[in-house]
């Protein structure tokens, strides 16, 4: 249920940014816009980007957490938690857990070595956590940035 309700507000984060970002380019032009409204913009962006690439981890992370739901007698070791290339891996499997930042399911052993399995892309925690920075970087420098009419009225 917390994967839906994150999954519900990451994609309203990223369309409501990525509305305001491109809605506002838009209106205004490319070419017309000056620095702080070009900055606003790619921080609106990135933040969007950063939004969707976070999403996109949190429905990987879902649809794992189903398949671990729906396995019925198969159900222990988590399907998850299984690989092809090591099954003698899952026979050490006691259990799992999902963490949410970054979005992982990790497969518990009884070694106390806990792994995480390759159902969330790798990409998924840096990318959302680079877009992030860049779009809080562009947002700090429009806000350093004097708005045009500033600039021109001291000339």
């Amino acid at each position: 249920m917390v994967i839906l309700a994150l999954l519900i507000v990451a994609a309203l984060v990223c369309f409501g940014l990525a509305g305001y970002g491109f809605g506002r380019l838009g209106q205004i032009g490319v070419r017309r816009a000056d620095r702080q409204t070009r900055l606003r913009c790619a921080a609106a962006l990135a933040g969007a980007a950063a939004a969707a690439v976070y999403a996109w981890g949190l429905l990987n992370l879902g649809l794992a957490m189903l398949d671990t739901d729906d396995s019925g007698t198969d159900a222990f070791p988590a399907r998850p938690c299984r690989t092809a290339s090591a099954p003698e891996a899952a026979a050490d499997v006691v259990g799992h857990r999902v963490q949410y930042l970054p979005p992982r399911y990790i497969c518990l052993r009884q070694s106390g070595e806990n792994h995480a399995t390759d159902d969330v892309p790798g990409f998924v925690g840096p990318g959302a956590v680079g877009l992030a920075v860049t779009a809080a970087l562009c947002a700090l420098l429009a806000g350093m940035t004097p708005p045009a009419s500033h600039r021109t009225s001291r000339q």
